[in-house]
This record gives C-alpha cells, sequence and structure tokens, in this order.
C-alpha cells in the first residue's frame, strides 16, 4: 500500500487544501464594515487601521486565488490541458481583480483624509465622488473577482467531475455551487439583487463546498486511480 506522501499530487493538493481555507479566512478578514456604511466618509478618518488591515488582507487573497489553480495545474493539465490552463488564466485575472479592489479602496481612504482637510468642504462632491468610488469597488469585488475566480473552480471541478480525482458527489457540488455563485454575480451586476440575502444564498453552496473539498484535499488528496 502506497504511503500518502507517495501519491502522485499529494503534496499538491495538501497545499491547495491550506490555500483554501488561507483564502477563506483572509476574505473574512478583508471585509470592511467601515467603508461598507453610509457614514464611512467620517468614519474612515476615525478607523483607517481598520481600512488598511482590511486592504492588507484583501491583498493577502491573491496568494490564495492566484496559487490554487497553479499548484493544481501539474495534475489537471494530464487530464484536460484546456482546462487547467483556462483555469490557471481566470485565476490570474482574479488576483489582478484583487488588486484593483485593494486600491479602490484606499482611495476612499484617501478621500475620506481629503474631505477633513478641507475644513468645511462641498459634501455633495465628496459623497458623489465617494460613491463611484465605492460602486466600482463592489463590481470588481462582487461581480469581477468573484467571476474569475469561480470560473475557475467551475473549470477545474469539471476535470475533477470527469476524471474522479475526488468523489463525485462534491466535484457535482462544486459545479452547481459556481453556477449559483455566477447567477448571483450577474443579477448584482445588472442591479437585478443586492449585497443582500439572496446574494448571500445564492453564494454559500460554493463556500461551504470549498471548505469540504479544502478538508478533503489535507485528509485524503487526489484519488490515485484517478
Amino acid at each position: 500500500m502506497l504511503r500518502k506522501s507517495t501519491i502522485p499530487g499529494r503534496r499538491s493538493a495538501l497545499l491547495t487544501g491550506v490555500l483554501l481555507i488561507g483564502g477563506m479566512v483572509t476574505g473574512i478578514f478583508s471585509v470592511v464594515p467601515v467603508i461598507d456604511g453610509a457614514d464611512y466618509i467620517f468614519k474612515a478618518i476615525i478607523y483607517g487601521n481598520h481600512v488598511l488591515i482590511g486592504a492588507f488582507f484583501q491583498l493577502l487573497m491573491v496568494i490564495a486565488y492566484v496559487g490554487i489553480p497553479i499548484l493544481m495545474y501539474p495534475i489537471l493539465s494530464k487530464h484536460n490541458k484546456d482546462l487547467a490552463l483556462g483555469s490557471v488564466a481566470f485565476g490570474i485575472i482574479a488576483g489582478v481583480f484583487i488588486i484593483i479592489g485593494v486600491i479602490i479602496l484606499l482611495l476612499l481612504l484617501i478621500l475620506s483624509h481629503e474631505f477633513a482637510k478641507a475644513g468645511t468642504p462641498d459634501f455633495s462632491y465628496f459623497q458623489t465622488l465617494g460613491g463611484l468610488l465605492k460602486a466600482g469597488r463592489d463590481l470588481v469585488n462582487h461581480v469581477a473577482t468573484t467571476l474569475a475566480f469561480v470560473l475557475a473552480m467551475l473549470l477545474f471541478n469539471c476535470i475533477f467531475y470527469q476524471r474522479k480525482l475526488i468523489p463525485r458527489w462534491l466535484s457535482g457540488w462544486g459545479l452547481i455551487g459556481s453556477t449559483l455563485s455566477i447567477s448571483a454575480s450577474l443579477l448584482f451586476m445588472i442591479r437585478f439583487i443586492g449585497l443582500d440575502a439572496t446574494y448571500m444564498m445564492l453564494n454559500i453552496p460554493i463556500a461551504i463546498q470549498q471548505l469540504v473539498l479544502a478538508i478533503w484535499l489535507i485528509v485524503k488528496g487526489f484519488n490515485p486511480s484517478g
């Protein structure tokens, strides 16, 4: 019987699982309630460190979003090179959008400081500019970044399902969850839904699947007979 360390792709599976969990943790800590509130122009000055911490953790997400498909490429390319390459491309695109989201977040912080330095400024001007930056950040984070990374997940779950590298119930769950998450982003993009309960419900299945997949890869790895 082969030891786990001798199973092809065991190390890649372990690191992928760790990155999946790391991506979820950094995603949680990247949330910045101060900016999401209506009075962010005032509060961002007071809680500037919170904004910077959120930006830092959001930047760390790049490691996970780009690293996961790259780590899996050597394994997945043996089964379907086109889909494996596509997942890497979407992962890199997601990483670029994350960086853009961080830049917008920092611009919102700068805007808040400029508002404070202006003394008695025209609040409507800063409010309009801030509103545009917030809308852009939401589109980058919840449409562009999410779509890119979920499409990467959709592609490698297709390979998982076809080649039985993990149990089909788990990869099938990923395919369904990815489809629901893509739908959520598209519905938000056309303003059919907001960042509300409906959006969250559509994203919960893929979030739980990522966690289960991470645990499976860490404990079991890829199916060596796949």
